[in-house]
This record gives structure tokens, C-alpha cells and sequence, in this order.
């Protein structure tokens, strides 16, 4: 991704009207899985696709930190999705999604151990191997944290991408759940993240429950996720920012208004 991309959004068949109606409109991000295995992509993305709109098409199902190698067929749908949008790259998380045969339907997370970093560099590898372009990997927000981790969260992120060439999808809603349900300073964790490999940026929206925080995608942007926008701009701007929303789709007037939000945080030029 270059700085010219800016301000995107995530791609769903339910506001691909939308979308379409972005006139300054750079990039967009779709769910790997959404696109057929095989055959073109739909027409709406190849519309976009025809105004030089990015596509870059996202994995929630490798389970990349799964002890398991990678299932080679869903390595073969991620590098067929990158090939019939000519996307620049194509993300997938640092998680794991199933173990044996058991779907957990759930990106979980892992254990910031060595152990684990080399499950993680694995797989990485494996799938880098199939694919025609460069991999990002983002980091999830976790309502919980496994016990006697050896390494930091800054340390075992800066690890495996040392140890794979891949690139940083840093999710900043998810550094301001972790944070928040954690006590820390979300903060502190960007100025020891190397910000320099960020490919993109995910914003999001949160609702507390129970007194935990939630990252769901269905809820508007809190204040605070545009401020960490700030914050991280303030270090290192990276090349683009991308507003998803998986559910709970509100008007466009108020959609409009959240990726504007987004492009003056980080003062990139308005999309709509």
C-alpha cells in the first residue's frame, strides 16, 4: 500500500451501493473467504477494480497460529482471491481459528510464548510460498490473555515479522480494546510496535459488556480510537486507513461521517 491509498472501507455485499458511491475512494479491503474459489470476482469489485480502486482481500479462516501446517486449499482461495482483484497484498491474523478437526468460528488467541511464534513463522512461511504478493499480518483484540507469557505483545508481534518478511495490518481499535480490558496504555504499546512495517490500518467500532470491552464492528467509533489515530500519525502516518463495519449497517450519512472522522485524525483527504 502507498500514502496515495488514504482512507478506505471493507467491502460487504450489504453497502456495496455505497461504496460504489465514494467518489474519492482509493482502496478497499473484502473478506477473502466471501470470494468464490474459483471464476472472477464479483462485478462490484471488478467495477472498482476498473476505476483503479485497490482491492485487498482479507483471510479470517488460515488459522495461521494453529499448531497444524496451514490447510493448503484455503491457502490456494487466499492467493486465487489476490490474483482476480490484482491486489497489492492480501492480511490474515496472528490467531488461531480451529485445532483437529474442531471450527472454533473465532479468531483466538495465543499464547505470546516461543513456542508459539514458531508455529506462527510456520505457517507464515508456508502460505508466503503460494502467494503472488506480500502477506500483512494483524494482531487481535483478545478478552483474555493466556497465562506465563514469555514475550511482550510488541516483542512477539516485532518477532514474527522479523522472522517472516511480512508486513504489520495493525487493527488500532484492537490496541485500544486490548488496553482498555488490560489497564494499560494503548499507547505505550504503538511507541514499541516498529510502525514503519504497517501496511494499513483497521478502525473499528466497540460496545462495552459486562464490563469488558468488545471489538464488534457494529458499534460507532469511540473518540478515544480516533485520538489513537492521532497518536499513531503522530509517530509514523501510515499509508492507509480502512473503516469496517460487519453488521448493524447504519445510513450512509452516518457512515459518510465516520470515514471523515478517520480522514481528518489522520489528515488524509476526505473519500466522500
Amino acid at each position: 500500500m502507498t500514502a496515495g491509498h488514504g482512507v478506505g472501507i471493507g467491502w460487504r455485499p450489504e453497502i456495496s451501493g455505497f461504496v460504489a458511491g465514494l467518489p474519492g475512494l482509493r482502496f478497499v479491503e473484502v473478506v477473502a473467504e466471501s470470494l468464490p474459489p474459483t471464476g472472477p470476482a464479483p462485478a462490484a469489485l471488478a467495477d472498482l477494480r476498473a476505476r483503479d480502486v485497490a482491492v485487498v482481500p482479507h483471510g479470517v479462516r488460515l488459522s495461521l497460529g494453529g499448531a497444524e501446517p496451514v490447510d493448503p486449499a484455503r491457502v490456494a482461495h487466499l492467493a486465487h482471491a489476490a490474483a482476480v482483484v490484482d491486489a497489492p497484498l492480501v492480511s490474515e491474523h496472528i490467531a488461531f481459528v480451529r485445532a483437529g478437526d474442531v471450527e472454533a468460528g473465532h479468531l483466538l488467541p495465543l499464547p505470546r510464548s516461543r513456542e508459539a511464534v514458531a508455529a506462527v513463522v510456520a505457517n507464515v512461511r508456508r502460505t508466503q510460498a503460494e502467494l503472488p504478493v506480500p502477506i500483512a499480518l494483524e494482531p487481535i483484540a483478545a478478552i483474555f490473555d493466556w497465562p506465563d507469557d514469555e514475550l511482550t505483545e510488541a516483542q512477539f508481534i516485532t518477532e514474527i515479522l522479523d522472522r517472516t518478511g511480512a508486513l504489520l495490518l495493525l487493527d488500532i481499535a484492537n490496541v485500544y480494546a486490548n488496553a482498555r480490558n488490560r489497564g494499560t496504555d494503548p499507547v505505550d504499546l504503538l511507541d514499541r510496535l516498529p510502525l514503519d512495517r504497517v501496511a494499513y490500518v483497521h478502525v473499528a467500532g466497540g460496545a462495552e459488556h459486562a464490563g469488558v470491552y468488545h471489538d464488534t464492528h457494529t458499534d460507532p467509533i469511540p473518540a478515544e480510537v480516533l485520538d489513537l489515530i492521532g497518536e499513531l500519525c503522530a509517530r509514523h502516518r501510515p499509508p492507509a486507513l480502512l473503516l469496517e463495519r460487519d453488521g448493524n449497517y447504519p445510513a450512509g450519512d452516518v457512515l459518510r461521517a465516520e470515514l471523515d472522522a478517520i480522514a481528518a485524525a489522520s489528515g488524509y483527504p476526505t473519500v466522500t
